[in-house]
């Protein structure tokens, strides 16, 4: 990497089975990118590297990667460990490509199984399958008590059960350094359980970037159904935004109303499901994406950001990052982002059956 007198330098640091591999790689390294997603999808790290002189070893599948990114003015900020899945060599000219993905989805946590969960709560499930899976539980203080009348999980993973519940309360399960986090969207939380603080972004910090808004085909109802116990039969709930953005009461003449394929076990279930899909729409409604030119690899998924400099629209929104990907190579480290609407799920009624 070329070296500018004066000006802040990228840093990096990667050690391979716990041995520093930094200084022999560094003349390699053609591009490293760290994927960071949100919720259960595993984050990954994609290395590339330079073999034309055929001198590198080919690592095992199962080696595990750490890595720390940051600047020479601030200093290193740690990435987490990542688990060898792909290895690629291809040429010429030689290189090889590496791909690693989040250590912290663990097997077990990935396992099939067959349970029910019965007159429970979040908090309870979450922490139980924190304990069978070595886990530290974080779970916001809004979620900790919501009741669970029934959940199955019929041949299901504990990560898929989890994203399963999270969906249902517009919520975020995710493992990060050894904790299980599981809060609402917009609401995130550190290792730690602490709430985040909110990001300011600036239009001089950025490089290229891109907005649309669309939303001819958002739905400003949701239906879900459920299993009536009393009734014997199958019955459906409705649940429709009732305040636009500016806070004005919508004309529902011509709701747009999205129903969802899941049949749930309960009335409280299907209402659940509904108000998160309805946040979820309203989320997609408008999206930003930015490249930052100096990387910012303090920056990670469910940060509420601010952003100004661009036009009001964009200047006026509350934003949530959605997906963070760092891309370090010879010419610098940039920061790519992607943001969504925050949406509070306030101004949400159910449609009188």
């Amino acid at each position: 990497m070329e070296i500018k007198r004066g000006y802040p330098q990228p840093l990096w640091r990667l050690t391979l089975a716990s041995e520093d591999i930094t200084q022999r790689i560094q003349p390699r390294l053609m591009q490293l990118t760290l994927t960071d997603n949100r919720g259960m999808e595993a984050d990954q790290l994609d290395l590339t590297l330079d073999d034309s002189d055929g001198r590198l070893d080919i690592p095992t599948r199962g080696a595990s990667i750490h890595l720390s990114l940051g600047w020479s003015d601030t200093g290193l900020i740690d990435k987490g460990s990542y688990t060898v899945d792909e290895v690629e060599h291809s040429g010429t000219p030689d290189q090889l490509t590496i791909r690693a993905r989040s250590a912290d989805l663990r097997q077990g946590i990935t396992t099939k199984k067959e349970r029910s969960w019965h007159q429970t709560t979040v908090g309870a499930i979450v922490r139980t399958i924190a304990a069978e899976n070595e886990l530290w539980p974080s779970v916001s203080p809004d979620l900790e008590a919501q009741p669970v009348a029934h959940l199955d999980q019929t041949s299901e993973s504990d990560a898929n059960l989890l994203t399963r519940l999270a969906e249902m309360f517009d919520a975020v399960s995710t493992v990060k350094a050894g904790r299980l986090l599981f809060y609402k969207i917009g609401r995130g939380m550190t290792v730690s359980g602490k709430e985040l603080g909110r990001v300011s972004i600036a239009r001089k910090d950025g490089d290229r970037h891109r907005f649309s808004v669309a939303d001819r085909d958002a739905c400003t109802a949701v239906t879900a159904s459920y299993y009536d116990t009393k009734a014997g039969k199958k019955a459906e709930v409705t649940i429709r935004r009732e305040k636009g953005e500016d806070g004005e009461k919508l004309d529902h003449s011509g709701d747009n109303t999205k129903t969802l394929r899941h049949t749930y076990a309960n009335k409280a279930n299907a209402m659940l499901a509904a108000n998160a899909a309805l946040d979820q729409a309203a989320r997609g409604v408008s999206t930003f994406s930015l490249t930052l030119a100096r990387g910012r690899p303090d920056l990670f998924p469910e940060l509420p950001a601010s952003v100004s400099g661009w036009k009001p629209a964009i200047d006026g929104t509350d934003w949530l990052i959605e997906k963070v990907t760092h891309r370090l190579s010879p010419g610098g480290l940039v920061t790519e982002l992607e943001f969504e609407r925050g949406i509070d799920g306030e101004g949400q009624e159910e449609v009188a059956e």
